[in-house]
This record gives C-alpha cells, structure tokens and sequence, in this order.
C-alpha cells in the first residue's frame, strides 16, 4: 500500500501571486475499488494554496491535518495518525464524484514582511515566511487509510503600503523635469520586484535584501546618465584636452533627456465602446450660461427642438449664443396625432432656467397659413388639419442670462400623400438684433453669402437683409417653396411652378403684378457690401442695387387667354474685383450688383389633351418663375500697347515659345514638384553649363594660344 503511494508522486509549483498550478503524473495500478489514495502523495508549495485529490471509495473518510517534523536522528517522519492539531492552514473539500473528492489548503496568515516597529502578529518576521511540513489523514473511523505530505516554503510578499487601496488611477510623472520610464524594471504593479531598486513600491526592509545586487544600466532606472559635457563626468585621469575649456558645470536635473516626451497627466479607466443609443441624463443646474452651453428647462432637462443629427431630425439640446435654422422631410400615410408635426401649447409653452436664478415661459403664436397641396406619387390624399409646419424660436439675451424667449408656430392644413417639408430655427438677439457672421475679412470669400441691407428709419445705420433665390422643395411649386442666399463666386439657376387657369388669363395686370411680387419678395435690399465685413454705420463700405424697370406693356387685356410682359425671371449680375492677397487667399470687393427682369408671354397650351384647361376654370397649367446669378470678374491690367499686340514674339499668351518664363521652374510659382527638388536640379544644369562652357571650344583656343607663347 506504501509502495503504490509513493508511486503515484507530484509536484506542486505555486506562484507568490497566488495562483496554483500543478502537474500531476498518475500511474495507474490495478488496486482494488475500495482503497483510498492521494493524488498527488506529495507536494512541495511556494504558494499560500495547495490542491489534491483524494480518490476511491470516499464514504464515512474524515480528514486530518497535523504538522510534523522530520526526526534529526532516524531522519523520518511520524506514522500518520487520526489527531488533529491546530494548524495556520484552513482545509476545505469538494465532492467530484463518487468516488473522488478535491482537497484545499489555504494559509490563514498575511504575508507581508514586518516593519521596523511593527507589532502586528499576523505580519512575517523574515524573509521566508512558512517553512513547515504538513500531513494530510484520510481516515475511516481512528484508522488512517491514506495520507498526503506537503512541503511548505513560502516567501513573504514584497507590498506597498498602499496595496490594498481602491484608487484605479494611473499618475505617470511630469515628463518636462523626469523622463517616461524612469524605473523600467518596475514589472509588477504594486509590488515590489527583486533587485529594482529604483521601484517604488519597495520599502527600505525590503532594499536591504538585494541593495548589493541591483539592477545596472537603463533596465535598473539609470535613463538619465550624466552627459559628456559635464564637468563632473571627466576624471583627471581620462579627461579629455578640450573638458577644461568646454565642460559644463550644472545641476543634474538639466540633462538632454528631459523634455523628450509628453506632459504626464492622470489616466482614469475609460468605458468601452457600445452601439446603444446614448441616454441623456438629466443635467445638473447651473448659472450662468456661456456660449455654447445647452439650454436647461424648469425641470432640470435640457430645453430640446428637432435637429440635424447624423443625417436626420432628431431632438437635441439648444446651445446658448447658437443660431441655426434646418429643414427636416418627414414622410407619412396617416395623419400624425403627436409630435413633431402635430404640437400642443401645453408642451411649448414651457419654463425655462435664465441663467441668473430665475425662470422665463415661452410665448406662443400661432401663424396660420392656407391649405398645402402637397402630390407625391399615387395614393389616397389624406387632409391633416392643423398640422405643424414650422417652429421659430428667439431668444433674447442680455450678459450672461435669457431675458425672454418668442416662439412663431406655423400651422396649417396640409392635403397631401407624401412628404412633408418643415422649418426649425434658433436666433439669439441682443436689444432686438441678432449677430450675423460676416463673409470674410476683410474680402468676399467664395462660398459665403453675399451681405446686403437696408437703411434704418432717417438714419445712416445699415440693417442686414438677405438677396435670395428660388429654393424649390417637394412638389416645385412656389407657394412651397422657400428661399436660400445668394451664395458669393457661386452662378446658379433656379425657380418653381406657379398654377394659372383661365380666369387668371383674363386678368393680365393682375398677373403680372402677382408674379412681379413674387419676384421682388427675393430681394428686399437697397444696398450690398462691398466686403465681407462691412461696418452697419459707415456708408462707404456699402454700394446702391441697381434695378433695371422693365417697360410697362401697352398691349391691351383680352380673353384670348394671352399675357405678355410677365417678369418670369430675375437675374443679379455681381462684378467683383480682387484687391489684395492675405496669406495668398484674394480679397474680393463688389463693385456692383444690378437686378434685371426677363420678360416673357404666357398662354394657355390648348392643344391636345389639354384642352380641358381652356375651357373648365377649375384646371390649371403649371408656368415656371426663374431666379439667376452670374458673378464677373473685373479685369484691372492695363490695356495693352500698340507694340504689345502687333509683336507678339514674347506674348505668352499667342505664342508656343514664352521666353520671359524660361526660369519658371525654378520660382515659387511652380507646383510640378518641391521647390527644393527644383531648384536642386537647377543648380546641376548651372553647374554642367559652366563645365561645358570651361572645357568647349573657346577656353580650348586659349589654353593654345598659352602653350604656344
């Protein structure tokens, strides 16, 4: 039975961080079914936790563990026996079978090493911490059938007093005055690791164990070593000639590797992505607001309005000081009962944190326009009464506070099967006006809007309005369409439908007046900016619009169901110069803009199957009012000389061959490739020019004409 035990031997290695491996060789004999055996028989442990099994027929087996000693004379160890002795160790099973249980020892002591006047029992005095010899007694009964020897040797562990703190946050050091890895042997986190003697985590009982065996080199935490030049670094012996004259003397903090790396800062655990829709809470109030800050309701919630948020309408926070005006197409089969597009006042009208400790309500109006027909595709028209068409808001703000808050509801009733267009917008204004970007400084940039305006009341104070064009949406027709500013350097065309039937066609100055104010609605300004941040007080920074009065029609009304004379299209004609270069972006000033009608005859199409719209009154044709820009540059080079344009050997523009451009590759103006790289290789054309030059003909006849003197 001893001899199949001791047959069966394993060998535990268990690590100082705790977690226990082991390999366990199992012999397998033909013993009988009952017999109880430990496997492994034998284990050493450098770890505070020892496992083995103990197999066969484990009913009615107690457990017992003792600590024994090996005898100094006959050099062996007391037969197993069914006493148990208190011992640091704790024993716990594990049932893994029916005929097999797992067995557990876990020491019940703190390894950390004593401090100098450290009183506390429980800590290790030495460096090895547990050395002792534990038995392991399965018995049945008072009678041992089994027994397990371990071999305990566990070294204290090397912990910072701070081990056990709940902090997760990583402090690196300031790299402006001590490098980024400063210690690189400090492996473990702390914990102290052996011979790293510039870890931290160590404490002086722990540096005297290994102080005379520390790590050398970058690997020990010598990163910043003392530079050549320092005085102190050369010796009498090996100092060089020049280290009297040349050496410097100063502190060893001021080395070449300070300031190679980054500020340090404090890293705390960041949460990992997620694809779920971000929740807002609810934001914690505050006074007062500044720009940019979300705008907060009575109730601690941020004050929300549809905006374009990742290709589409959503709710999200008004930022304080943020003007922004979207547009957002919703499509629907059936009426809408809730928001966005059908409202209540309940939910407007709501109160709103001023940033000053107190509170203002929305004003609603109401805004009611006529019916919207509305045709996109086939299908049954659904009729949606009061339905909401438009959201504006204003904000009046005065320091840091809201003083009042406008909002202009759009409603309607809309007829329609498809899509539905609608407008929301924040302005904020300061005693009534509202800050507009500019469009440059001190020129036109293009892309931006073209700035005009109106004189205020008696005054020389210029009020900002917009030139606009057509902007059709949806259906095309101008009574829902809306309209977009003339954007500077950019040509465009645009327009809508406008429906006429045959009583519009009996009255012709009614029509034309009709569309001429159509047209006049676009541009409402008097005056346009020459530059892109023209002074609302200074008039010479403004230029008058030209308006070209079409000719009155003397051609008489009549019911052939004919008008002519229709302003159908509105042309701008911008001419613009460029005046200067800022940091090589020109700097482009109006020197004029004129508004001009193109006139056009209208008639109703009876041919075919239209027929109808000619004699029922009820139908109508669809005729298109135009809106166009075109801008022109201003060309400021002087007119050319009569020797200009007859010789036109060095005219650039008329001629394959241009001279005066021979050493464009080697200016500035030349993008082919670096201006390094070429005036590199211009320099090796100089160079292989004068060789060939020194070494051609002419210095040929010279160096004979020498020889032969």
């Amino acid at each position: 039975m001893r001899n199949r035990e001791m047959a069966n031997i394993g060998v535990l290695s268990a690590s100082v961080s705790g977690r226990t491996s082991f390999i366990l060789f199992l012999v397998s004999f033909v013993r009988p079914q009952n017999a109880l055996v430990f496997q492994p028989s034998f284990l050493i442990s450098n770890g505070p936790k020892v496992s083995a099994f103990l197999l066969g027929n484990t009913s009615m087996i107690s457990l017992n563990l003792k600590k024994v000693s090996v005898s100094t004379t006959t050099g062996s160890i007391s037969s197993p026996s069914c006493v148990t002795e208190a011992t640091r160790w704790a024993l716990t099973t594990e049932q893994m079978g029916k005929s097999a249980i797992r067995v557990q020892l876990t020491l019940n002591q703190n390894l950390h090493l004593c401090g100098e006047n450290e009183t506390n029992a429980d800590c290790c005095p030495k460096q090895q911490c547990v050395v002792e010899t534990l038995q392991l007694t399965a018995c049945l009964g008072r009678r041992p059938q089994a027994s397990l020897l371990i071999q305990a040797t566990i070294n204290a562990r090397l912990l910072p007093p701070y081990a056990g703190s709940g902090d997760n946050n990583t402090v690196f050091p300031n790299q402006v005055y001590q490098p980024l890895g400063v210690c690189p042997c400090d492996l473990t986190f702390r914990a102290c690791d052996v011979r790293c003697c510039c870890d931290l985590d160590c404490t002086n009982e722990d540096l005297k164990i290994f102080a005379s065996h520390c790590l050398l080199g970058p690997f020990g935490g010598q990163v910043s070593p003392a530079p050549d030049f320092q005085c102190s670094v050369h010796s009498t012996e090996n100092s060089p000639d020049w280290s009297p004259f040349l050496c410097v003397t100063s502190p060893p903090e001021n080395n070449p590797y300070l300031g190679l790396f980054y500020q340090g800062d404090t890293i705390a655990p960041r949460p990992g992505p997620s694809f779920q829709e971000p929740v807002l809470s609810a934001p914690m109030p505050f006074t007062p607001y500044i720009q940019g800050s979300p705008v907060v309701t009575s109730d601690d919630k941020y004050f929300t309005i549809p905006q374009m948020v990742l290709g589409g309408c959503s709710g999200a926070p008004v930022a304080f000081l943020k003007n922004f005006k979207v547009e957002c197409i919703t499509r629907f089969h059936s009426c809408p009962t809730g928001p966005p597009l059908k409202t209540w006042q309940k939910d407007l009208s709501i109160d709103v944190l001023n940033g000053q400790g107190g509170v203002v309500k929305v004003n609603l109006t109401d805004d009611k326009t006529s019916d919207l027909f509305l045709s996109s595709g086939q299908g049954v028209r659904l009729r949606c009464k009061d339905m909401t068409l438009a959201l504006d808001y204003k904000f009046y703000w005065k320091e840091n506070g809201i003083t009042n808050i406008s909002l202009t509801r759009t409603v309607g009733t809309v007829i329609s099967n498809g899509n539905l267009t609608t407008r929301y917008s924040v302005v904020f204004l300061n005693g009534g006006s509202m800050a507009e970007p500019n469009s440059g400084n001190p020129g036109y940039q293009v892309g931006r809007p073209v700035i005009a305006g109106i004189l205020v009341n008696n005054t020389e104070l210029i009020q900002r309005t917009p030139i606009n064009v057509w902007k059709p949406v949806g259906d095309g027709l101008c009574s829902t369409g809306s309209m977009k500013p003339v954007v500077f350097g950019e040509n465009s065309t645009s327009g809508c439908l406008l429906p006429i039937g045959k009583q519009n066609m009996t009255q012709c100055d009614l029509l034309r007046e009709t569309v001429a104010a159509l047209q006049s609605a676009l541009t409402t300004a008097a005056y346009v900016a020459q530059r892109g941040n023209p002074d609302l007080t200074t008039m010479t920074d403004w230029v008058n619009i030209s308006f070209v009065i079409p000719n009155s029609s003397t051609v008489m009304n009549n019911n052939s169901g004919v008008c002519s004379d229709i302003p159908f299209n509105q042309h701008i004609s911008v001419w613009s110069l460029t005046t200067s270069l800022v940091d090589g972006i020109p700097q482009r000033e109006i020197q004029a803009l004129e508004i001009s009608y193109g006139m056009s005859t209208w008639a109703l199409d009876c041919r075919g199957g239209s027929v109808s719209v000619c004699e029922d009154p009820e139908k109508r044709q669809l005729f298109p009012i135009t809106s166009s820009v075109t801008f022109f540059d201003i060309d400021t080079r002087p007119a050319k000389t009569r020797f200009q344009i007859n010789f036109t050997e060095y005219d650039c523009d008329r001629n394959d061959v241009c001279w005066p451009e021979l050493a464009f590759p080697f200016t500035r103006y030349y993008t082919g490739e670096p201006y390094f790289l070429s005036l590199a290789k211009g320099m090796i054309l100089v160079f292989m020019f004068v060789t060939a030059a020194i070494l051609g003909t002419p210095w040929r006849q010279i160096r004979q004409a020498w020889h032969n003197v």
